[in-house]
């Protein structure tokens, strides 16, 4: 999904793990992040996937971030690695009890596997940590690596907007995807575990 994109405040950190020389977690974001949060959703390799892909003010960001923060509905967490911000990501709850939306993204300069930690470390959180019953994304359909990286993680794809996000006097078609708890406690220890751990 495309992210501005998600609230459970009172968690510390969520996950550590250890892969050699590499340190890494997910942790709560926080004000002292906003900096570091707008230098990778202004980069250039970032932007190019997201919804709205102008380049975000410091008071935008600003903005953003007080009125998320105060939404106990969503939930916005920093990925970590060496203790360098090298990702993002967003957890918002819908109307409905226990299904949220998500969004991340990566830095472009993130070491190789980057995003499948994340995104694993993520999906445990959601499920594990906050008790969240269903996830959902969604992707552009010109998004490949959004597409394909949504499929690794186990997403079942569940429909297609069609033309609905106007980009470039055009419009384009949404693709999207839904994992449920129990879908995700069954890959957990296997594919996505196995990589992950590598």
């Amino acid at each position: 999904m495309a992210m501005e994109l998600l609230a459970f405040e009172l968690l510390l950190v969520v996950c550590m793990v250890d892969h050699g020389i590499n340190h890494s977690r997910l942790r709560p974001m926080t004000a002292a992040d906003l900096s570091d949060i707008l230098a990778l959703r202004n980069h250039a390799e970032v932007r190019r996937y997201m919804l709205t892909q102008h380049e975000i003010s410091a008071e935008e960001h600003r903005s953003w971030f007080d009125r998320a923060s105060q939404n106990k509905k969503v939930e916005l967490l920093v990925w970590e690695m060496n203790t360098r911000c090298c990702g993002f990501v967003q957890f918002k709850e819908t109307n409905y009890r226990g299904v949220a939306d998500w969004g991340f993204y990566v830095a472009p300069d993130a070491p190789k596997g980057s995003g499948r930690k994340l995104g694993f470390a993520a999906l445990t959180h959601a499920f594990q940590k906050d008790g969240l019953y269903k996830i959902c994304g969604q992707a552009l359909r010109w998004n490949v690596p959004s597409i394909e990286f949504h499929k690794f993680l186990g997403f079942t794809q569940e429909g297609i907007l069609r033309d609905q996000h106007f980009h470039n006097d055009k419009y384009h078609d949404m693709i999207c995807f839904g994992l449920l708890k129990r879908e995700w406690a069954c890959i957990e220890y296997e594919g996505v575990n196995n990589d992950h751990h590598r």
